[in-house]
C-alpha cells in the first residue's frame, strides 16, 4: 500500500475536469493539483517555455512526495511529456487527442477537432491523426480566446457563444457529427456547444486519462486502500480567490486552496 499523493497539473484551472474523474475512480487516493494560472494560456507560448514551467511544477510536486503525475493539459503534454519522462523516474500520464474514438464512431466520415495551436503542432496529435483518422475528413480549429473565457468564469457569456458559433460553423457545414475537445478547458463549454451546434456530439478525453492513471497505479503497485480521506490540495500561481470561486462550482469533493509563487 502506497499512501503518497498523486500530482495533477494544468496550465490553469481546467485540469479539474480530469481531477473530478480521478477522485471518482480513486476515492482512497490523495491528490495535489497545480493550476499554473499566472502563465495561462500555454497554447501560444514557445515549447521551451512550457517545458521549463512543466519541470518547475513537477519538481514542486516531487517535493510533496507524489507517486504519479497526471499532466492534465493537452499543450503541456504535447510540449513536455517526453522530456519529463526522460528526466524523472516517476510515472507520468498525459492527455491524448481523442481522435481514435471520433474516427471509429463517425457516421458521416467527418469530425471536428477544437484545440490550441501548440496541440495541433505537436507530434502526438499528428501521429494519432495519421494512425487513426487518415481516411476521415478532419476539420480542425484553433480555439483562440476560449481558455481565457473559462479561466475568467465567463462560460455563459455572449463572447463564449460567439466564439463557439464561429469555431463550430465550418464543422457543421462539412457535416461533421463529432467534435473532439483537445484542451481541458473546453469541456466546461460543452453546454454552449450543445446549444450552438446540437448535431455535434462532444468527445472529452478526461475520463480515459483518469482510467489510464488507475491502470498505472495498479501496474506499478502504487495503490492505497486508506480509509482516511484527505481533502484535495489545490495550488495556484494566480489569484487564490479565482481558484476558490471556480473550485466551489466545479469540484465534487472536499478541497483546500493555496497560493504558490515560482
Amino acid at each position: 500500500m502506497d499512501k503518497r499523493p498523486i500530482g495533477v497539473f494544468d496550465s490553469g484551472l481546467c485540469g479539474i475536469s480530469v481531477l473530478n474523474h480521478l477522485t471518482e475512480l480513486l476515492p482512497s487516493e490523495e491528490f495535489i493539483y497545480i493550476a499554473d494560472s499566472a502563465w495561462c494560456p500555454y497554447g501560444t507560448k514557445p515549447y521551451k517555455d512550457i517545458q521549463m514551467r512543466s519541470k518547475k511544477i513537477v519538481e514542486f510536486l516531487l517535493s510533496k512526495s507524489v507517486k504519479l503525475i497526471v499532466v492534465a493539459c493537452n499543450t503541456a503534454t504535447a510540449a513536455a511529456i517526453e522530456l519529463l519522462r526522460n528526466n524523472y523516474e516517476i510515472p507520468f500520464v498525459g492527455m491524448e487527442p481523442a481522435i481514435k474514438p471520433a474516427a471509429l464512431l463517425t457516421k458521416t466520415n467527418t469530425v471536428g477537432v477544437l484545440a490550441t495551436k501548440n496541440t495541433f503542432e505537436g507530434s502526438l496529435f499528428k501521429e494519432t491523426s495519421t494512425k487513426y483518422a487518415k481516411n476521415v475528413n478532419t476539420i480542425i480549429r484553433v480555439g483562440e480566446g476560449l481558455v481565457e473565457i473559462v479561466e475568467e468564469n465567463q462560460i455563459e457569456s455572449s463572447e463564449a457563444y460567439d466564439l463557439i458559433r464561429k469555431y463550430t460553423k465550418p464543422m457543421c457545414e462539412a457535416n461533421a457529427d463529432y467534435i473532439v475537445l483537445g484542451c481541458t478547458h473546453y469541456p466546461f463549454l460543452t453546454k454552449v456547444i450543445e446549444k450552438v451546434a446540437p448535431k455535434l456530439k462532444v468527445i472529452d478525453p478526461a475520463l480515459p486519462v483518469a482510467k489510464r492513471a488507475q491502470q498505472l497505479l495498479k501496474s506499478y503497485d502504487l495503490c492505497t486502500d486508506s480509509s482516511i480521506k484527505k481533502p484535495v490540495q489545490l495550488y495556484t500561481t494566480g489569484l487564490d480567490k479565482v481558484l476558490s470561486d471556480f473550485a466551489s462550482k466545479h469540484i465534487e469533493v472536499e478541497w483546500v486552496s493555496n497560493y504558490i509563487d515560482f
